[in-house]
């Protein structure tokens, strides 16, 4: 298993970069995934530990074999970041130093055609993280209203032509296959809009998989507990992948530096910013090198944001 579950860490040069000043203690890599990160972390730092969670029962048992070489300096569970706090306080003593949140699908979930993740793959609609849930791919295709589709391909994939592919995918009701829902995708896309821009589905494929594990939300709980588990000068770092995840983690990022009030409609009153609990190691985001590009183009849209906690 572990040779199929390959995948390169995007940006490990500069996640290790930004976990270098941290204490010794504990880094809680929220999504160990092939333990890429984890185990480059592990042999620069002998002073810290790593606990690993993913939502992947295949992804924990990779990592646990490929980190069994650090002996008890890892630990790797099966868990949601939704559910920090409670895995942190169980599975971990001493101080957290730094938390790693690493985005969006990774290249093994991506490859293995059986997973549905793949536009490019004739496959059952799974699109599932965590195998043991209920909730499919197929029954958000094949069970949600118009309506409801329609939010959320536009929401989560940011997609133009949102009602359109909704109207397609109800009027083709069944659809079992990721084959069947790209057919469905393409024919309700204009043709001259199918020719640019990447493959016509990629969008809609990525709401559908953010609606099916919840990714938001997840992230979303994982980010507000995360800040309050750090020792001082631990830090956040977030790898985001698309402008949805960015946008929440830059806002939270901003609200936790008390970067000044938000400024909204000039009728409403401006509330006074918090005091602040981090300071902002990165003001922008941080972006991968051309050759890393170059040699792993999965990492194109990778955005690093940085706060360490203050004392």
């Amino acid at each position: 298993m572990s040779e199929a579950f390959e995948h390169l860490p995007v940006m490990a040069r500069e996640v290790l970069e930004h976990l270098a000043p941290v204490p010794a203690g504990t880094v809680v890599d929220c999504t160990v995934g092939g333990a890429g990160h984890a185990g480059l972390l592990l042999g620069s730092r002998p002073d810290l530990r790593v606990l690993g969670i993913d939502r992947d029962a295949a992804a924990v048992a990779v990592a646990r074999e490929r980190l069994g070489r650090f002996g008890e300096r890892a630990r790797v569970v099966h868990a949601a970041f939704g559910d920090l706090t409670e895995t942190v306080r169980r599975e971990t003593e001493g101080d957290i130093v730094g938390i790693l949140f690493d985005l969006g699908v990774s290249s093994p979930q991506l490859d293995r055609r059986a997973r549905g993740f793949s536009y490019w793959d004739d496959a059952p609609l799974d699109m599932r993280m965590d195998s043991s849930q209920a909730l499919t791919a197929a029954e958000v295709v094949n069970t949600y209203d118009e309506a409801e589709l329609t939010t959320i391909i536009a929401t989560f994939g940011e997609e133009r032509f949102a009602s359109r592919i909704a109207r397609e995918i109800v009027a083709r009701r069944p659809i079992a296959t990721t084959g069947e829902l790209v057919d469905a995708i393409k024919d309700a896309i204009p043709a001259p809009a199918r020719r640019k821009g990447g493959h016509p589905a990629r969008r809609t494929f990525q709401a559908i998989r953010m609606e099916v594990n919840r990714e938001l939300p997840q992230l979303e709980a994982g980010l507000d507990e995360s800040v309050h588990l750090l020792a001082p000068r631990g830090r956040v770092l977030v790898l985001a992948y698309h402008s949805l995840e960015d946008r929440a983690v830059k806002q939270r990022f901003a609200t936790w530096a008390g970067r000044g009030p938000t400024i909204g409609r000039p009728d409403l009153p401006v509330s006074t910013a918090p005091d602040p609990i981090v300071r902002l190691v990165t003001r922008k985001p941080v972006r991968p090198s051309e050759a890393e590009v170059e040699a792993n183009p999965r990492a194109h849209s990778a955005l690093l944001r940085v706060v360490e906690r203050l004392g």
